[in-house]
């Protein structure tokens, strides 16, 4: 039987505070592109890598003890976003130079490899988002 599993075009889910998180958070990614039909595109590896920067930044620097991160996908048939929602406070840079020589570089790939990324403050801590606009 080779049924084609169509997902919703949201999906979420919550993960620890874990750098284990990083590898299980890009599979979700990974799983959610596969069901709504993006495996073979190309940019699916740029998407995967700037789930995988975005959650390490999470994980490093934004969520408190005790708390989680929630990874959220929404695809509309042409743009794909990615947000990753912390409680922590601060802003997120993108750094370039010899802060990146050693670490740093999340943002400068996640600036590089999507289309466009911002911040976005909550009530309760902050969304790091990009997003892909897929053409034709």
């Amino acid at each position: 039987m080779n049924e084609t599993i169509q997902l919703p075009p949201l999906r979420q889910r919550f993960f620890r505070r874990e750098r284990r998180s990083v590898p299980r958070a890009r599979g979700f990614a990974d799983e959610t592109l596969t069901g709504w039909g993006l495996a073979g595109w190309e940019r699916t590896g740029d998407v995967l890598l700037c789930v995988s920067e975005l959650v390490t930044n999470a994980v490093l620097h934004g969520v408190p003890p005790g708390r989680q991160l929630l990874v959220f996908l929404r695809w509309d048939g042409r743009v794909l976003r990615v947000e990753v929602h912390d409680s922590g406070g601060g802003e997120p840079r993108a750094t370039a130079g010899e802060t990146c020589a050693e670490g740093g570089r999340g943002l400068l790939l996640v600036t590089l490899l999507s289309d466009t990324w911002g911040v976005r403050q909550r009530e309760l801590g902050k969304a790091v988002w990009c997003e892909f606009t897929k053409s034709g």
